[in-house]
């Protein structure tokens, strides 16, 4: 089965948390934390860092790790992992995905997640935690 690496920033700003919409593939229209794959040799931090410019035009800086997921999808093993963010600068622009929103901890079920982003979901529901 294919593994894949990826990195994913959980943005808080006054009691929100940004989340985005995927906008092609397999899993168009399923909501995500924004981030990416990791490349050869990029350390977790520089990986994220890279895919919030490429992707949101925003600078973030990286406040502290969450979590690690493991998750099978039918043709292919993901390993995520999640840090709590910071906008440093500029302010996201959608440069992939087809739409975005600032949702509180008990606004998150309101959108279809990705399966894999599930078990950050309710981790964060139940500590009320945006950073």
């Amino acid at each position: 089965m294919k593994r894949i690496e990826v990195v994913a920033a959980i943005i808080g700003h006054a009691g929100k948390i940004f989340v985005t919409q995927r906008g092609y593939g397999e899993f168009k229209d399923y909501w995500e934390f924004p981030g990416g794959k990791m490349e050869s040799g990029e350390s977790r931090e520089e990986a994220l860092k890279r895919e919030l410019r490429e992707e949101l035009d925003t600078e973030i800086s990286i406040d502290a790790f969450l979590t690690t997921v493991e998750y099978d999808y039918p043709s292919f093993h993901i390993t995520l992992h999640f840090y709590f963010c910071s906008i440093l600068s500029g302010y996201p622009v959608l440069k992939e995905h087809e739409n975005a929103a600032w949702l509180s901890p008990q606004e998150l079920d309101s959108v279809r997640w990705l399966p894999a982003d599930t078990e950050v979901i309710k981790m964060l529901q139940e500590k009320g935690k945006t950073t």
